[in-house]
């Protein structure tokens, strides 16, 4: 479990729209009992600066950064492939959302 992991979302009522979850919690907090993710969807509209879009196994998914959340890692399904490459993208959205810039 490492940050910018992608994770499939295991939950059949969620997984259409979210078929992955997207861990951004910093690996120095890997003791703690839940993990900071955000879902990426197939069906938002990207929002500039708000929502970036990543390609997975082929298909365009937009970052619901809004919709952040804690989760127990027992739930994260398979993972997919790690998206470190697209840090500075991740944060700042994330800075966007926070800070409004």
């Amino acid at each position: 479990m490492a940050q910018f992991d992608v994770y499939r979302n295991p939950d059949i009522s969620t997984a259409d729209e979210f078929p992955y979850l997207l861990d951004i919690q910093h690996n120095t907090h890997h003791r703690l009992r839940s993990r900071l993710v955000v879902p990426l969807s197939l069906l938002l509209k990207p929002i500039a600066h708000l929502t970036p879009v990543f390609e997975l196994e082929g298909k365009n998914v937009v970052m619901s950064t809004m919709e952040i959340t804690s989760v127990s890692p027992e739930i994260f399904g398979e993972l997919v492939i790690n998206i470190e490459e697209h840090r500075t993208t991740i944060v700042d959205a994330l800075d966007f959302l926070v800070n409004g810039f």
